[in-house]
């Protein structure tokens, strides 16, 4: 049984047949391109469960991809990039990856960086199915993981989705920055803050009535963030 389908897009065949070669010995099923074209054009025709996708590429660079792919589709997508800059960290991650590894990376890291970014979180439990948030047109399936503003359909990346449930699961409560990043995207994680400044304002973005004033995804300055449930 195959542990996933991947997509290694890079422009140098040496890290392809590499990544290849690692990646299928490990039981995924790995398919590769040399450009950003190529990439959406495989992405089309077939599926698969995670992009691992080179930031510097010539022609189409990885950012200009990582959001073409985003707008049409929430799979996963990890950025690999040669810089550690937090700016650029940051851009990977506002054009839509779910995570980022820094080249030169070893094969355990890259492999717990796969796991990782594929597991999901349990149904929170105890929560119901649906939750209509006072009134404003927003509810959230938690079973089926859909979210709806204004009777539309508000598309939601996984990673997205967890970090969504694991505070919903929580209301009114200040959830840590460690606690969040350790239970949505694994134990390895605890210091990338941008991780969540950035997917904090993409889910504000996709739920809020303003993003600008938050009601529901509350900042609770030095010390994490609360989801807001009205009594």
């Amino acid at each position: 049984m195959s542990a996933g389908r991947i997509l290694v897009v890079d422009d140098d065949p040496q890290i392809r047949r590499a990544m290849r070669t690692t990646l299928t010995a490990r039981g995924y099923e790995v398919a590769d391109a040399r450009t950003g074209e190529e990439a959406l054009e495989n992405l089309r025709s077939g599926a698969y469960d995670l992009v691992l996708l080179d930031m510097n590429m010539p022609g189409m660079g990885g950012i200009e991809t990582c959001r073409l792919i985003r707008s049409s589709s929430d799979i996963v997508i990890i950025m690999l990039t040669v810089s550690n800059s937090e700016k650029d960290k940051v851009e990977a991650l506002d054009a839509g990856a779910d995570d980022y590894i820094t080249k030169p990376f070893s094969t355990p890291e890259l492999l717990a960086r796969i796991r990782a970014t594929l597991r999901r979180l349990p149904h929170p439990p105890d929560h119901g199915d649906l939750r209509e948030l006072d009134q404003r047109g927003v509810e959230i399936d938690l079973a089926s993981r859909q979210v709806n503003v204004h009777g539309r359909a508000s598309r939601l990346t996984a990673k997205e989705f967890d970090l969504l449930s694991y505070l919903i699961a929580r209301p009114n409560k200040t959830i840590s920055h460690r606690e969040l990043l350790q239970a949505v995207w694994g134990p390895d994680y605890g210091d990338e803050l941008e991780y969540l400044r950035v997917f904090i304002n993409r889910l504000r973005k996709k739920i809020e009535p303003d993003p600008s004033k938050p009601e529901f995804l509350v900042t609770d300055a030095w010390a994490g963030y609360r989801f807001h449930l009205p009594q």
